[in-house]
């Protein structure tokens, strides 16, 4: 959950998409939020709660979304059932586009999550997992961001690092054999 919760905010950094924080009780059983979110994503915006624990019903949380002027949001918690599926139902209600983050928020158990999944699917959220959110801003490799994008997936994919891996060794083994191609031109000549 963390390192795909750090993927998003990088992703949107590096994307230029706005990130709000927030911890219902930030010094409680709850917070305080990962540091790394802020150090992948400097710019992010912390907005402070008094315990609220639906942060939709924190003013200055709806305010700060609104002030982004995005109608779609992109959301993960600490607690899938509660802390996603509440605020994500809320915008909803309110008329936003909501995708709710599964794999880069937290559960207590398999049950919670199903359930919490079934809920917000049925109030209009979008579950997602995060390589799917991250390829859907991505949507091409040909941008000068795509060695970020494959460091990010690699982040939250240990397959994909395998997959790097081998396609630059097959790079590597393709230049040299051409550079040998061409030595082997050069020597017969």
């Amino acid at each position: 959950m963390r390192a795909n919760t750090v993927a998003l905010a990088r992703t949107a950094d590096l994307l230029g998409i706005p990130v709000i924080t927030t911890a219902s009780v930030p010094d409680g059983p709850n917070g305080p939020l990962m540091p790394e979110i802020h150090e992948v994503a400097p710019k992010a915006q912390y907005v402070a709660r008094n315990g609220e624990i639906n942060a939709w019903d924190t003013p200055a949380f709806r305010e700060a979304v609104a002030a982004t002027g995005r109608r779609t949001l992109i959301m993960a918690a600490v607690i899938t059932s509660v802390c996603l599926a509440e605020p994500a139902i809320s915008a909803i209600g309110d008329g936003y586009t909501v995708y709710g983050v599964v794999d880069a928020s937290g559960t207590y158990s398999k049950l919670s999550q199903e359930l919490a999944v079934a809920r917000m699917t049925t109030a209009g959220v979008v579950p997602i997992d995060t390589a799917a959110t991250i390829s859907e801003l991505q949507r091409t490799w040909n941008r000068p961001e795509a060695p970020e994008f494959a460091s990010t997936y690699a982040s939250v994919m240990t397959n994909y690092q395998l997959l790097i891996e081998s396609y630059q060794r097959a790079q590597a083994e393709a230049t040299r054999a051409d550079g040998a191609d061409a030595e082997r031109k050069l020597a017969n000549r």
